[in-house]
């Protein structure tokens, strides 16, 4: 059992959600056994905060994961466990949300979900997959009413929270501006080489949480960048802390206040990645990291940029945040 206790964020809706989540994506995917063991180690480990999604073909691993973890008593009860999942774009329509939800959760073998996001603020064709070039495939998307459905979601116990992710600020206000239930999350791109820093001021005040994706800066991925990796500044506090790069970046992360999303399947890593509770940052390791790390997005978000879809540029997609 993990001896790991991590700390927790308290959402807009009360409910309690757990700082550090496994990301439940890899490219190509391991065979369903292979994954479901995977889960069960991090389980084994102390990870309570499982993130999926409708499209990384995950969903069934992880809930044959929970009810192994139930079966061998690693968790007392399901509400042990924090399990976030998306709908993708494909149902991204106010008719399709809530099949879409329960089809999730006959993978997950689940009565419901602590968390629902909608994967990105757009809608495209039937079969479009998560790694395919999105021009030509576009669809209107009807944010508001897209949203009134997830609420349907959270009003019928479905989903015990509901929020976005990939939505910048200006997407986050049309939103508020028509919602019942505001979102309880926005996850993002967030590492020392984005920052993110108007965003999250904007998510502050509006009671928001940031949960951070792609904290490392996903170098192994087809998109991404080794500019956390192979920061200088962080490889400096690094050895001057006696920590790891990747400790110290996912420290700082959790500093900021917002959560992360961590994926490694490699146990000496899921170990250390919990590993961050029992020290800190100073102040000048924070300013050097405010101050001298180049901010660049990992994740450009070309394929949704498109003459014939919603958003024409890359400024129109990401809503013109720094």
């Amino acid at each position: 059992m993990g001896d790991v206790v991590v700390p927790e964020a308290v959402l807009s809706t009360g409910e309690r959600m757990p700082l550090i989540g496994m990301g439940a994506v890899a490219s190509p995917l391991p065979p369903l056994d292979a994954l479901t063991s995977i889960f069960l180690e991090a389980i084994e480990v102390g990870y309570r905060h499982f993130d999926t999604a409708a499209c990384y073909g995950s969903e069934e691993a992880l809930g044959q994961a929970v009810a192994e973890a139930l079966e061998r008593g690693l968790i007392k009860s399901r509400g042990d466990m924090f399990i976030t999942t998306k709908l993708w774009c494909t149902d991204a329509h106010p008719s399709l949300v809530l099949p879409a939800l329960k089809k999730s959760l006959q993978r997950l073998g689940l009565e419901y979900v602590d968390l629902y996001l909608i994967h990105f603020p757009l809608r495209v064709k039937e079969e479009t997959g998560v790694w395919d070039d999105f021009k030509g495939k576009m669809l209107p998307f009807d944010i508001n009413g897209t949203w009134e459905a997830m609420e349907e979601c959270a009003k019928l116990g479905l989903a015990k929270s509901i929020g976005v992710s990939n939505f910048g600020t200006k997407k986050l206000s049309q939103l508020l501006l028509h919602a019942t239930i505001p979102p309880a999350v926005n996850q993002v791109e967030m590492n020392v080489g984005w920052q993110q820093e108007k965003l999250r001021a904007y998510c502050r005040e509006k009671g928001i949480h940031v949960s951070a994706w792609s904290p490392l800066g996903a170098n192994g991925a087809s998109w991404g960048s080794l500019a956390v990796m192979e920061s200088p500044v962080l490889k400096e506090i690094a050895i001057a802390r006696g920590k790891t790069v990747a400790q110290i970046a996912l420290r700082w992360i959790y500093e900021q206040g917002a959560s992360v999303i961590v994926k490694s399947f490699n146990k000496k890593r899921m170990k250390e990645n919990l590993q961050i509770f029992d020290w800190g940052l100073n102040q000048e390791d924070l300013d050097k990291i405010k101050l001298h790390i180049p901010q660049k997005r990992g994740f450009a978000g070309d394929r949704y940029v498109s003459e014939d879809g919603p958003y024409k540029s890359l400024d129109e997609l990401w809503d013109g945040d720094p």
